[in-house]
């Protein structure tokens, strides 16, 4: 394989700039030229591309976002606007990509590869929603940025004894809201794979105000509510002043972990060495600490399990 491409897809997340890098390094150490697409599939419909040295990833690694921009592209959905992209594949004379998103991304490595050309998907969301990887990239980032913004948030909720509702991203998942909530200490988590319980969590932030506790801080993911609703209900039913804080996209940006920064040079190295072997369709997660690959396709259908353990520890240490 003489060169290869490399494309951001989606939300944009720390560490994807990490992940650029080394797969730009890996495959310059490898004798593999580096085209990198802008905007997404965007870019590769529409031929936004330029080569890639290494200067192009120079003082990139601490970054948030992606110096190759990202951006959701509709026509890419369809036969013409895949078959677009795969003639602009053709005339730079690229023979393989590494697609960095998440799995609307997957979704489009999976249509490369089945057209012929080689694709390689390193899961770059901060939700942490993709199957068979035990974390993706940008999400240790994200629920540092959350912890951080609970402590001070618990620091005003004490001053003032009140209870304060977090509002965190995360999709159809609750990782954020989980991880954090459990790093912060939250009284309470709500995810969107556990069905809410209003009352119960209004019995224990009660079973807390009796024994003297003054303040409160229940995390809530988007997908399993609104703030503002959750704490209109708790308001209802408890009568106390409650404050709503919806962190929103503070959470994706942000200067990489030390772990997101590892994660993603390890994955991005993966890439070059599976498209050097000849291999495309398959996707690089980390499982126990051991990085593997997968199927694009194995992952896409497999069903997507919270840690459940966590959840159920959470709500022992919140008692």
């Amino acid at each position: 394989m003489k060169r290869i491409g490399i494309l951001t897809s989606g939300g944009d997340s720390p560490g994807m700039n990490a992940a650029i890098r080394a797969v730009v390094r890996s495959a310059i150490y490898h004798g593999i030229e580096v085209i990198g697409v802008k905007r997404g599939y965007q870019g590769l419909i529409s031929g936004d591309l330029e080569p890639m040295d290494l200067g192009s990833v120079a003082d990139i690694i601490h970054r948030g976002g992606t110096i190759l921009h990202s951006a959701r592209c509709e026509e890419f959905k369809t036969e013409a606007g895949q078959a677009k992209a795969v003639a602009t594949i053709r005339e730079q004379g690229i023979e393989g990509m590494v697609v960095i998103g998440g799995d609307g991304s997957y979704r489009g490595a999976n249509a490369l590869t089945q057209k012929g050309v080689p694709t390689i998907g390193l899961p770059g969301t901060i939700d942490n929603d993709i199957p068979c990887t035990d974390f993706t990239i940008g999400f240790d980032t994200a629920i540092n940025t959350v912890i951080q913004a609970i402590d001070k948030i618990r620091d005003t909720a004490t001053s003032h004894e009140r209870t304060y509702v977090v509002e965190v991203m995360g999709r159809d998942a609750g990782d954020i809201a989980l991880w954090a909530g459990v790093a912060g200490g939250a009284e309470s988590i709500l995810i969107p794979e556990e069905p809410a319980n209003i009352d119960s969590m209004v019995e224990k932030l009660q079973r807390g105000a009796a024994r003297g506790k003054k303040h409160s801080i229940i995390l809530v993911a988007e997908g399993a509510g609104k703030g503002f609703e959750i704490a209109e209900q708790i308001r209802e039913k408890t009568g106390w002043e409650t404050r709503v804080t919806v962190l929103g996209h503070i959470q994706r940006g942000g200067s990489p972990t030390a772990f997101d920064r590892t994660l993603a040079s390890r994955m991005g190295a993966m890439a070059v060495d599976l498209l050097r072997r000849g291999e495309g369709g398959k996707a690089v997660g980390i499982v126990g600490g051991v990085l593997q690959a997968n199927d694009i396709g194995r992952v896409l259908a497999t069903p997507r399990k919270p840690n459940m353990a966590l959840y159920s520890l959470a709500s022992i240490l919140s008692i």
